[in-house]
């Protein structure tokens, strides 16, 4: 999971750092490839990643010659994607402040966390010139599920209400029908079941993504919730060797706004 364009990630107790995220996070932008092949950038395209964190997979997109821009609302990452040579900016994903300025909008494992969807769609809409298409991959209904039950069990049983639920994981049809409300035309949409390799463990994925649970945890209250949400995860989630993985499922699509009519732009699906 990217780090959100919204701030509200912040308010909900959701810090970022760029080295953590790098060492327990980096099959992100890893597994990106094929969101990246749907997208199919070509050199003349100027392109908006939306939710770019520290820039790994948007440099992957200047590297193929698109004229790219990346937001992201972490400071924090996108300084590290300024470090990358990237032209990153700090921006809330619910107010895009682009008009007509794109050919494409590209996003990889950050619109989850904008749970405004509505309000990206808008913004999405207005930051691409005629013709242009939006592809992306996000969590999707039934993402982490074993894990977000597990760790609501664990604050239940160490005292700890359960906050509103971080992210928005929608179905195939209901992404597609919000999609429509704005004008999209749909192009492909689909469910991905995608079992997750953790390198650090299911204990590295916590402590990257599980903040908005923990808002107004002391220490000790906070470690217990941890190490019980791992040892309840363990049956499931991890291998006779040890190895972790994360219950992913993934929301894939392409999507463009219709040309204007006198309009010659397009992009082969």
């Amino acid at each position: 999971m990217n780090p959100a364009t919204h701030p509200a990630a912040a308010a909900a107790g959701q810090a970022w750092d760029a080295a953590r995220y790098a060492r327990n996070a980096g099959f992100v932008p890893a597994l990106g490839a094929s969101v990246s092949a749907l997208l199919d950038a070509r050199p003349d395209e100027r392109i908006l990643d939306l939710g770019c964190g520290d820039g790994v997979l948007t440099a992957q997109l200047v590297q193929a010659g698109a004229d790219v821009v990346g937001v992201d609302a972490s400071p924090e990452l996108v300084a590290a994607a300024i470090e990358r040579g990237i032209d990153a900016r700090v921006m809330d994903g619910h107010a895009l402040t682009f008009e007509g300025d794109f050919d494409a909008v590209f996003s990889n494992a950050a619109l989850h966390w904008m749970r405004q969807p509505d309000a990206v769609l808008a913004g999405v809409r207005r930051a691409l010139k005629p013709g242009g298409r939006f592809v992306a991959e996000f969590g999707g209904h039934g993402n982490v599920a074993a894990i977000t039950t597990a760790l609501r069990a664990a604050l239940r049983a160490n005292g700890a209400g359960a906050p509103s639920f971080a992210w928005f994981f929608p179905t195939a049809e209901e992404y597609a029908a919000r999609l429509a409300q704005h004008d999209f035309e749909v192009a492909q949409i689909a469910l991905i079941p995608r079992p997750t390799a953790l390198p650090t463990g299911i204990a590295g994925w916590l402590q990257t993504f599980a903040d908005p649970f923990m808002t107004g945890l002391d220490a000790d209250t906070r470690s217990r919730v941890l190490a019980d949400t791992e040892a309840l995860l363990r049956p499931a989630l991890c291998d006779a060797a040890g190895h972790w993985h994360a219950d992913y499922v993934r929301l894939r699509f392409s999507a463009r706004i219709p040309p204007t009519p006198h309009s010659t732009q397009g992009h082969p699906q």
